[in-house]
Parts: C-alpha cells; sequence; structure tokens
C-alpha cells in the first residue's frame, strides 16, 4: 500500500476536459514504470485510484496535483520508481495535452494508526455508486441517502481485496442537511460516434468510515464506490484536506 502526490509547483496547473486523459497519463506512467497493463486496465486490474485536485467547470478543469494511490503491494513498489516526466499524454480528438514533468512528487502520510477505529474523510474524487434500473440498464444515485453505503463499499472492496470487508459508512449529517444536493456529472471521455460527453454522475460528502484498521486502510488507499481506476471514489483525511501539501 502507497500514496504519492504529484504537485506541480505554485501557481502553476495543467488544462483538461475529460477525466480520462489523467487516467491515460497516469496509464503510461504506470506501465513505463513496469506494471503490466493487466495490472492497472481492466476487470481484473488491482486496486488503485486517483483524483486531481484544483477547480472543476462544466466544460474545462485545471489541475494542480494528482493525488494516486494504491492498496496492491507490488503496485505500491512500483509507484514508489514513478517520475513525473512519465505522466504525460495527449489526444487529437480532444486537443488535450497534459504533461507533468514539471510536477514534484511526494509520499503521503497513513492516517491510521495503531487501534484506530474509525476515520472522518472527505472525498477527493466523486463517490460514484450505481443501481440497477429495470431493464434499462443501471442509473448514477445522486443522493447518498439513496442507498445503503456500508453495504455498496464494503462489498466492492471485498471483491478487491479477495477477502471480506466490513466497514460502516456513514455520510456528515450536517454536509447533507447544508447541501441536500451534493452531486454532479463528470466528463470522463468523449464518445468516438457521437462527439457528445459520456458522463458518470458522482457525489462529494464527508464520510465517516468505522471498522478494523485494515478494513479501513484498504479503503482509504483502494478509494470507495465504483469507477475508482477511472478517478473516483478516493478519498483523503479530514485534516490535509484539497490544497496543495
Amino acid at each position: 500500500m502507497y500514496r504519492v502526490r504529484v504537485q506541480l509547483p505554485l501557481k502553476l496547473s495543467l488544462q483538461y476536459r475529460y477525466l480520462d486523459i489523467l487516467h491515460d497519463a497516469l496509464i503510461n506512467a504506470w506501465t513505463t514504470a513496469g506494471a503490466p497493463v493487466d495490472w492497472v486496465m481492466g476487470r481484473y486490474a488491482r486496486a488503485w485510484t486517483f483524483a486531481p485536485l484544483g477547480t472543476h467547470r462544466k466544460d474545462m478543469n485545471q489541475v494542480h496535483t494528482l493525488v494516486v494511490s494504491t492498496a496492491d503491494v507490488e503496485l505500491g513498489r512500483i509507484l514508489r520508481t514513478l517520475e513525473p516526466a512519465m505522466i504525460a499524454a495527449s489526444r487529437a480528438q480532444t486537443g488535450e495535452v497534459v504533461d507533468f514533468r514539471s510536477a514534484t512528487i511526494l509520499p503521503d502520510f497513513d492516517p491510521i494508526v495503531s487501534g484506530t477505529r474509525s476515520l472522518g474523510v472527505l472525498m477527493l474524487s466523486p463517490l460514484a455508486i450505481s443501481h440497477k434500473l429495470g431493464n434499462d440498464g443501471r442509473r448514477w444515485h445522486t443522493d447518498v441517502r439513496e442507498t445503503d453505503l456500508s453495504s455498496a463499499i464494503s462489498s466492492r472492496l471485498s471483491r478487491l481485496a479477495g477477502r471480506p470487508i466490513r466497514l460502516t459508512v456513514t455520510p456528515d449529517s450536517f454536509y447533507v442537511r447544508m447541501r441536500p444536493r451534493h452531486s454532479s456529472a463528470i466528463w470522463v471521455k468523449q464518445s468516438h460516434s457521437t462527439g457528445r460527453p459520456i458522463l458518470v454522475v458522482g457525489m462529494r460528502v464527508p464520510l465517516v468510515l468505522a471498522g478494523e484498521p485494515e478494513d479501513l486502510r484498504w479503503a482509504y488507499y483502494a478509494g470507495v464506490g465504483e469507477q475508482t481506476r477511472m478517478g473516483f471514489g478516493c478519498v483523503g483525511s479530514i485534516e490535509q484536506g484539497v490544497g496543495r501539501a
């Protein structure tokens, strides 16, 4: 398990429109550093996640820091060897280019110490949870009160970890009361056939995670919910916040 912050110099940020350009840049970094492609992409990829920190707008975003995290031991070893220049990608279809060669990679601290049974976290990237909608596929939840967060998050983490993980997940009640609308549609990528954005709806709400220390650690390093390897469900400690380190 390991986690880093890829941080650009003060007052410098990169523009991007679709989240998958950052995903592609990280896939390039993982594989350049020696990770087999099927460790980081595809149905059976190992547990990792990321979050872009910066400003977010409807059709253009700015990122000054990437939080990159993995719960996998072998990916953790590879993550220690990543160099900023490896994190780069370009796409002619959307006219996007990202290159983190001027960034500094900083190890992130582990907030889970011996005896920790609960942890307050922020969603550094939105929490994505879906449910079946009859015969019409799946729908993204837009309100944390619509679903059993504990069951949804624990069951997915259990599949990733290959063992039972049991967490109690409680949204911050004051935050939800003050911000009953706490979801947003994220432009993940551009459709090749229509040119329109493909969206994932995610929720941003502080959470309290409760459980055994190793289960908490899995949630912290692997991310929570769905689409974690695409940049959703990355959590951070309340103390550290969402600014630059």
